[in-house]
């Protein structure tokens, strides 16, 4: 005689909320949800701490002008909600970036967006140069050991000039000879960049194995056949890698590209008018949406690294 079965699962069991939420809630433990919400929240008291000891002294005088009675909580209220304070609160940047970005049009020069936009233009037309400049850089080191020897020393030698002394350099040079407005930057953002692509795709063009290269020179492939179905397959980890440190790098090269024109528009232009006027809150506005703009570019980059490797068969 067979025992009665066992139900797999009750009637029932499976309808509902609780099975998707309890996948969510094991998702975001064994993920990185829950480190990074604790790092950001301890990042925020921090930050709000020292707002209260960086504006304490200059709000304890305004108080003490305005000659009404306060206590302690009256203070920190306070230095959280200064009207040009020597560190803003996170919350009065989200407020300024708020109304800076909804509360005006985007074509305004009052809008962050059009600033933000500026500088995104010059900054990706830097970035692609730069890619393809530090690839064939290192397409040309790995074919040539002359190239190898004189053009590598040079290459790590000129990220050693601060980026600040030669901007202004390069500003002056080119609008004496005519060239103004993106270029100028885009060229500062692509000698910024450059340099981790041709890094980081020497590394990889030279990551296959000795075995995999025997094997081919068995196969009696030529060293371009070796380029396009062995050392460049291999070396696409690398160049994603170098080039999420280099769209930061652009960005940052784009900004100091606006400091030292004058610039009227550009994150750059935004954070020279804030320190002009003593507007501290813009000065952190601005700092904050490049922030935002370099993760959002880095988060893109990363998206296509995922898709190219899966189609490459190198992921899941």
């Amino acid at each position: 005689m067979t025992p009665p079965s066992t139900p797999i699962a009750e009637p029932g069991a499976a309808i509902g909320y609780a099975g998707p939420l309890r996948r969510l809630g094991r998702r975001m433990r064994d993920g990185r949800t829950v480190p990074v919400l604790t790092v950001v929240l301890a990042i925020l008291a921090i930050w709000y701490f020292a707002a209260i000891g960086m504006n304490w002294a200059t709000e304890t005088v305004k108080l003490e002008r305005a000659g009404e009675a306060y206590g302690a909580l009256d203070t920190v209220a306070a230095t959280w909600s200064a009207e040009r304070p020597v560190l803003p609160a996170p919350h009065q940047i989200v407020v300024e970036i708020w109304n800076s970005t909804v509360g005006v049009k985007p074509s305004s020069p009052r809008s962050l967006l059009y600033h933000a936009w500026v500088t995104l233009s010059s900054t990706l037309l830097g970035f692609l140069i730069g890619t393809a400049l530090g690839v064939l850089l290192a397409v040309g080191i790995l074919n040539s050991r002359t190239l190898d020897k004189s053009l590598m020393p040079w290459i790590i030698a000129s990220q050693t000039i601060p980026i600040l002394a030669i901007a202004p350099m390069v500003i002056v040079v080119l609008n004496s000879v005519g060239v103004t407005g993106l270029l100028p930057k885009a060229i500062i953002s692509t000698y910024l960049s450059f340099f981790p692509v041709a890094v980081g795709m020497v590394k990889g063009l030279r990551s296959p194995d000795a075995m995999l290269i025997d094997l081919m020179h068995t196969y009696s492939a030529t060293r371009r056949q070796t380029l396009v179905k062995l050392r460049w397959p291999a070396s696409m980890p690398f160049l994603f890698t170098s080039m999420k440190v280099a769209v930061a790098a652009a960005l940052v090269g784009a900004i100091v590209g606006e400091l030292p024109t004058g610039a009227v528009a550009g994150l750059g232009a935004r954070l020279l008018a804030g320190s002009y006027y003593g507007q501290t809150i813009q000065i952190w506005s601005a700092l904050v949406a490049a922030a935002i703009m370099a993760g959002v570019l880095v988060w893109l980059i990363g998206l296509g690294e995922k898709a190219s490797l899966k189609r490459m068969g190198a992921r899941p």
